[in-house]
């Protein structure tokens, strides 16, 4: 078996894969101070809650946006899964080609999901990561990663109105009834929904316009689900998506892709 592991600005996303399925998944807060055991402890945890022991896992990958956490949690993959975890980064085969100006510096989450979405709905396909920062990703037909946009998170927008703006309050990230909006928290609610809605849909056409062609949009992450309701342009969401990258991931760089 196989622990998948995606380690964001935000959450601590694990799943199990028996072959090619994905038995469960388990998310933690990202936070910095947790020591190897308690992420170790956790990991046990999620393995005992789907019935899988330590003996019957094989490997254990790891993508990761956050460095600062990332000693102490191999250690704790190492001190009680007793693996060596393989981390997604530089001479790491991926099947997807990075041809941006400087690619050392994109995401290992992005490879992955680049590489989720290509090998499961093939190419040319834009990737829409609705995390803490929004990410736009083209990946064309020939598997190279050639584009991508970066937008603050719809949840970095929400605090940004209520930590800066004196008299406004958290709310519900949800959408409203109507656009015709009475108080200040359906104006909020409004504002944010619909204002994303509208910045989706125009990236997604100033993406086709530029490169002169259709593609395929797949949206994942958290807030995805919401959007993808709301827009014809998105064609599917798939919130394993990351899972799925890091398992095709695993099969190239191991040969189990043959």
């Amino acid at each position: 078996m196989l622990v998948v592991v995606d380690i964001g600005n935000t959450n601590i996303t694990l799943g199990i894969y028996d072959g090619d399925t994905l038995l469960g998944s388990f998310r933690l807060t990202t936070k910095l101070k947790r020591t190897s055991d308690e992420f170790g402890s956790s990991i046990l945890s999620f393995l005992s809650a789907n019935q899988v022991t330590i003996d019957e896992i094989d490997d254990v990958i790891i993508a990761s946006v956050v460095p600062k956490i990332m000693h102490s949690f191999n250690n704790g993959v190492r001190k009680y899964l007793k693996k060596e975890p393989i981390i997604i980064g530089p001479g790491i085969r991926t099947g997807i080609s990075v041809q941006t100006d400087s690619p050392r510096t994109l995401g290992a989450d992005r490879i992955v999901d680049a590489a989720g979405a290509y090998y499961t709905y093939g190419g040319p396909v834009l990737v829409i990561d609705f995390g803490t920062a929004t990410t736009y990703d083209y990946i064309a037909a020939d598997t190279t990663f050639q584009y991508g946009v970066i937008a603050p998170g719809i949840e970095i927008s929400a605090q940004a109105l209520w930590t800066q703006a004196a008299k406004l309050q958290e709310i519900e990230i949800k959408k409203p009834r109507s656009i015709l909006c009475k108080n200040t928290v359906s104006s909020m609610q409004a504002g944010l929904i619909f204002g994303y809605i509208g910045q989706v849909e125009y990236i997604i056409k100033e993406f086709k316009r530029a490169l002169k062609t259709d593609m395929k949009v797949v949206a994942t992450g958290g807030l995805g689900r919401i959007l993808y309701k709301e827009t014809d342009l998105i064609d599917l969401y798939d919130p394993d998506l990351t899972f799925k990258g890091l398992k095709i991931i695993y099969d190239k760089c191991t040969g189990n892709d043959r």
